[in-house]
């Protein structure tokens, strides 16, 4: 089932004025505030990251560079951002420190299994020497990407059935339940314990929506 109007508009970052998009402009605020503490030009590596959420939120600065890591490149029309194929796992390309900055927003749920988390992890923290990494909360009541209440506590068979049959949230109905059980699966959310265990020197703030924590953002290397 496609988004409710109300719901779409509350969730979909693409619209300046949705929560969604507030609330990302809110974390990037802070982002912003920590790049400050940084004297000279500034190269930040976003694992998994696009041009269009950096025109999004409004950035522009001269000293800084962004280098984009993904399956695919992507086509950037900035100077200041470039596009690299890579898997966010296995960055053996980049040396240790070789960012100042690792940034990586909405990605490491996407990697596959908590191990696949952990290797991505571990390769931030490496190539960084600051990192600022966000994830959503498992146990917030609705499921961020399928837009439905409680969808990642759902079986997965069920999962899969519903979005082979229907449209779920952002996601079109699959062609097959095979390639539905493909999509559901391909997201593991994490809970703040596991987040915490992947970065266990980072300091922890939680994004708030009615007294419930929706999202987690660990940073380092600033203090």
């Amino acid at each position: 089932m496609a988004p409710s109007p109300l719901l779409g508009r509350w969730a979909d970052n693409r619209d300046p004025a949705s929560l969604a998009a507030r609330l990302r402009r809110r974390r990037f605020a802070l982002f912003e505030s920590l790049l400050s503490r940084i004297p000279g030009h500034i190269q930040i590596l976003d694992v998994g990251g696009t041009p269009g959420f950096w025109r999004v939120v409004g950035f522009s600065r001269s000293n800084v560079s962004v280098t984009l890591l993904n399956r695919t490149a992507a086509t950037s029309d900035s100077d200041e951002i470039h596009s690299v194929a890579g898997d966010a796992r296995d960055m053996r390309e980049f040396a240790d420190r070789q960012f100042d900055v690792v940034f990586s927003n909405s990605v490491i749920e996407h990697v596959g299994t908590y191990e696949d988390q952990q290797a991505m992890a571990s390769e931030v923290r490496r190539i960084g020497s600051r990192y600022f990494v966000q994830t959503p909360n498992r146990y917030f009541p609705i499921e961020p990407h399928f837009l439905f209440p409680g969808f990642q506590f759902l079986p997965v068979s069920v999962r899969a059935g519903m979005l082979s049959r229907r449209d779920v949230g952002w996601y079109k109905r699959a062609e097959s339940y095979e390639a539905a059980l493909k999509e559901v699966t391909a997201i593991r959310l994490l809970s703040e314990a596991e987040f915490r265990r992947l970065f266990p020197e980072g300091r922890l703030c939680r994004e708030r929506l009615l007294g419930l924590s929706k999202s987690f953002t660990i940073y380092h290397g600033w203090d």
